[in-house]
């Protein structure tokens, strides 16, 4: 039955049998998928694990299912996403919780796990530390990437702010210069020696490119989220625009940039230290808090971060099956029963 193997609704299958959807749902939850006989059911809601799902290469991660309430998944990398890779769901991020859960599995099995993929939560930390003690953590290297985006953004944003208030003071000023003028006080020319009309608006200065400071800055978030062999001809001048009015938005780039490519490079742990330990400078220099503060926390966990050039492993696979879950979920437009979608679940998954 494709309900068996595919995340489908059985709504979807109205059209092509002519059949009541919601009669069918009704039917394959209480007669034909044998929901009701499933032996986990008691616990299904706070704890499921599949110890023959271990690997040597696992990923944990959180993940919303419905209505806020969030989940901790355990997931074998080596399956791809596909059925066999759950190893554990776990309600809440609690790390007594997991760990728990997670000593169910043989302790044999554990110590076989030769590396996990995590974020920075020191929740997730400790549990892979206690029931994988000979595992080798690797920090994901896309969520160092993704703090340096965003202090980069806020970076932008905060010229942005300063340019729109200072339009803003620039227009009333020109405001009250209109309505002060008199018929006496002789010609009114702008910097290029052209009349201003008596009754003439407010308009802000234009860049090269047609575009006002502001306009600049906030067309300017999409290219600052690309490496530039991305960009565009027309993202490409503005870019040079952008880099020349606010050089620190050019420095910020250059930072970011320059450790994603980092990350890029075919090289050992040692040279990627090397590498790293270089881009640290720079961020001192620049002097920036935001960056600052990254840089300090990635110092803090350098080691399990460099453990990403030994596999060259990320937290990718895990990201990738909560957009499943996500997915599945809107599919049914919602969780009436969350057991039974967890059911569903291990049912596809595990």
């Amino acid at each position: 039955m494709r309900l068996e193997t595919l995340p489908i609704t059985a709504r979807s299958f109205e059209n092509d049998y002519h059949i009541n959807g919601d009669n069918f749902e009704k039917a394959y939850k209480n007669h034909l998928s044998g929901f009701r006989e499933w032996t986990e059911l008691d616990h299904a809601e706070e704890w499921l694990v599949f110890p023959d799902n271990i690997g040597p290469h696992v990923s944990i991660d959180e993940t919303c299912l419905s209505t806020g309430e969030v989940y901790t998944i355990v997931c074998n990398k080596d399956a791809h996403g596909r059925k066999g890779c759950i190893i554990a769901i776990i309600k809440g991020t609690k790390a007594k919780d997991a760990i728990s859960v997670l000593s169910k599995i043989p302790e044999s099995l554990r110590m076989n796990v030769v590396e996990v993929t995590l974020d920075f939560s020191e929740s997730m930390h400790s549990i892979v530390e206690t029931c994988f003690p000979k595992a080798m953590l690797t920090l994901d290297r896309f969520h160092h990437q993704q703090f340096c985006l965003e202090a980069l953004q806020e970076v932008r944003r905060e010229y942005r702010r300063e340019q729109m208030t200072k339009d803003a003071n620039d227009r009333e000023e020109h405001r009250l210069r209109m309505k002060e003028r008199t018929k006496n006080d002789g010609p009114w020319v702008d910097e290029d020696g052209h009349a201003i009309r008596r009754n003439a608006k407010f308009s802000p200065k234009r860049l090269e490119n047609e575009e006002t400071r502001a306009e600049l800055l906030a067309r300017s978030k999409a290219l600052l989220m690309m490496s530039p062999d991305k960009w565009t001809e027309t993202q490409k001048e503005r870019s040079e625009i952008l880099f020349r009015e606010f050089p620190d938005i050019k420095t910020a780039f250059t930072l970011t940039h320059s450790l994603r490519m980092i990350f890029s490079q075919r090289c050992s742990k040692e040279q990627g230290a090397l590498s790293l330990r270089s881009w640290y400078s720079k961020v001192a220099e620049f002097g920036n808090k935001a960056f600052n503060d990254i840089a300090a926390a990635m110092y803090d966990r350098e080691d399990e971060i460099l453990n990403y050039f030994v596999f060259r492993s990320t937290n990718a696979s895990a990201e990738s099956f909560n957009a499943k879950v996500k997915h599945f979920r809107a599919q049914l437009r919602g969780i009436i029963d969350k057991k039974f979608f967890l059911f569903r679940l291990t049912r596809l998954y595990a």
